[in-house]
C-alpha cells in the first residue's frame, strides 16, 4: 500500500469536456501540484488523465471525469511514496487531501462562475 493514498470527489455543474480542458493544460499542473512532476501515461480525453508522478512523491495520479446528471463528478486519485531515500513528512496524506479539495473547489468556482444556483450549466460550444 502506498504511503500517501488520496481519493477525492467533487461535483461540477458543467459538462465533462469543459472540465477535461482545464486538466489538459499542462501549465495548470504546475499551479495545482507545484512540487510534483507529471507525465501523462493515459490521456482518456473527456474521461480524464492518468499521470506518473515524480518529485516530492513517486507514484501515480489520476483525474477521472464521470458524467452525472447535468454535470461532472471529478474523481481524484493520488497513490505515491516518498522518492528513494526519502521519507513521508508527518501529516503528508492529510496535506495532500486538503490540497485536492482546494484544486477541486478552485476549478469548480472558475467553471461555474456566473451560473445561478439550481440552473443547468451553460450549453457547450
Amino acid at each position: 500500500m502506498p504511503s500517501v493514498d488520496v481519493l477525492d470527489e467533487i461535483f461540477l455543474a458543467v459538462p465533462p469536456a469543459t472540465v477535461a480542458a482545464v486538466f489538459a493544460d499542462s501549465v495548470a499542473w504546475r499551479r495545482f501540484w507545484p512540487d510534483l512532476r507529471l507525465e501523462v501515461y493515459a490521456d482518456r480525453g473527456v474521461e480524464g488523465l492518468r499521470w506518473t508522478v515524480d518529485g516530492a512523491l513517486v507514484g501515480t495520479q489520476e483525474v477521472w471525469l464521470e458524467p452525472v446528471l447535468d454535470g461532472t463528478l471529478l474523481h481524484y486519485f493520488l497513490r505515491a511514496d516518498p522518492p528513494p531515500g526519502g521519507s513521508v513528512r508527518p501529516g503528508e496524506a492529510q496535506r495532500r487531501q486538503l490540497a485536492a479539495k482546494r484544486v477541486g473547489f478552485a476549478v469548480k468556482a472558475r467553471l461555474e462562475a456566473g451560473r445561478a444556483p439550481g440552473c443547468p450549466p451553460p450549453a457547450a460550444d
